[in-house]
């Protein structure tokens, strides 16, 4: 697998999951996924998932039938979310560390992909994208924000991929249907 990601270094990370924490006192991250239609039973990935702010309220709107794999290439923050499915009893999150060398997800199976704030820091967009084209189903949806980068080179980087085409663009994220040939 190519390497897509730079990780961040262990205080940084830290500091970041940190301020992820301060920041959900006042806000509630979750109510995002509200918004992109993940029903009972759902395989859902939360790609790029850090310390695993979505993963409570993805793991109740699929339920005890669907699944829900938390990625990210940091090692601490899979350390985050085995804690948190500990914690919760998510039984049906599945912690996935990139980069091992093993592929977890298997093809065209995920029903809802979401990869929030953290497009901005993919090296490789296109090897991103190619992977998540082939774990997305064929009627599969990617949520895709962002992050700290603007919406036209967002844009400009799904059109060199080729695998997807624009259905809806939101404020916040624009949401992507896999282009199969």
């Amino acid at each position: 697998m190519r390497r897509m990601f730079n990780p961040q270094k262990t205080t940084g990370y830290r500091l970041m999951v940190w301020t992820f924490f301060i920041m959900d006192l006042f806000h509630k991250p979750c109510k995002r996924l509200d918004d992109f239609g993940i029903n009972r039973g759902s395989i859902v990935v939360d790609y790029g998932c850090g310390p695993g702010r979505y993963l409570q309220k993805a793991s109740e709107l699929v339920g005890p039938k669907g699944r829900v794999y938390a990625v990210d290439i940091n090692k601490i923050a899979i350390d985050i979310v085995r804690k948190k499915i500990r914690k919760y009893s998510l039984d049906n999150v599945v912690p996935v560390l990139l980069g091992d060398g093993v592929q977890a997800i298997g093809d065209h199976c995920a029903d809802v992909v979401y990869a929030l704030d953290m497009f901005h820091q993919v090296d490789d967009s296109a090897g991103f994208l190619d992977e998540i084209h082939r774990i997305v189903k064929t009627n599969g949806v990617l949520f895709l924000e962002d992050g700290h980068q603007s919406r036209q080179v967002t844009k400009k980087k799904i059109a060199c991929s080729k695998l997807w085409r624009i259905d809806q663009e939101h404020q916040r994220f624009i949401r992507l249907a896999p282009a199969f040939s």
